[in-house]
């Protein structure tokens, strides 16, 4: 009698693709998401993902680069099943010094660059019956900020696009939510002042910047089959800074 043959391990989880996954934020949703046991792929303009992740070089504004990296991700993993859109850029300064580029750039990347993504993942959600599309957004899109008018901008529109989504293909089971981070431990707020930090701890009801695990934590939810009912909704995680807007 011959021996059995070792069959392949069985796939298992969901094909999540989260964009901007090779830093901060992004990079710990993809991490998070990769121990779950998702099978997870995340793309990156510049430097690399950490390791069980599946890394696709692409620029979100161009949708050509988009096409490509969604081809790749289902050649080696399977039809997205789980969008993640995280990729965003800031250039701050105040209103009236804005230049056009500041504004054009934070907005390309921020709310096209998420519609690009979102557009390339609609057909074969649309086809398979089920879909997760989870938008990444800031409790300044919702309570402004001096000096973000664009970063603003582009993080309010997140809302109307997943709300607007939500209503288009929910009765193909595809939901579209949004979580809202607020002051989030960070690279960048590494960089801050002891008094900037202390000014923000007293804003926040809870008294401490989140983790980005704390992100995580909510998109993986959100991803889940439990919240299959969940749909349009903004989840704001900010310690209450925000208070649910």
């Amino acid at each position: 009698m011959a021996e059995p043959t070792e069959s392949a391990p069985e796939k298992s989880g969901r094909v999540i693709l989260v964009t901007g996954g090779n830093r901060g934020i992004g990079a710990a949703i993809a991490a998070h998401l990769a121990a779950a046991g998702h099978r997870v792929a995340a793309t990156y303009r510049s430097g690399d993902v950490a390791p069980g992740i599946l890394g696709v070089q692409c620029d979100v504004t161009d949708p050509q680069q988009v096409d490509a990296a969604f081809k790749q991700v289902e050649a080696q993993l399977g039809p997205v099943e789980v969008l993640v859109a995280n990729a965003g850029i800031t250039k701050d300064t105040l209103a009236m010094g804005m230049k056009d580029e500041a504004w054009q750039s934070v907005i390309d990347t921020n709310l096209t660059g998420s519609f690009n993504v979102t557009r390339r993942a609609l057909r074969p959600m649309t086809r398979a019956r089920f879909g997760r599309i989870i938008y990444i957004s800031s409790v300044v899109g919702l309570l402004g900020s001096a000096g973000q008018v664009n970063y603003a901008a582009s993080k309010a529109g997140l809302v109307g696009l997943a709300r607007s989504l939500a209503r288009e293909v929910g009765s193909r089971g595809i939901t579209a939510n949004v979580v809202a981070p607020g002051f989030i431990e960070t690279d960048m707020t590494a960089e801050l002042s002891e008094k900037q930090v202390a000014d923000y701890h007293a804003q926040i009801p809870l008294g401490r910047l989140g983790q980005v695990d704390d992100i995580a934590a909510a998109v993986e939810f959100l991803a889940s089959d439990a919240a299959g009912y969940i749909t349009g909704a903004v989840i704001p995680v900010d310690g209450g800074l925000g208070m649910g807007h």
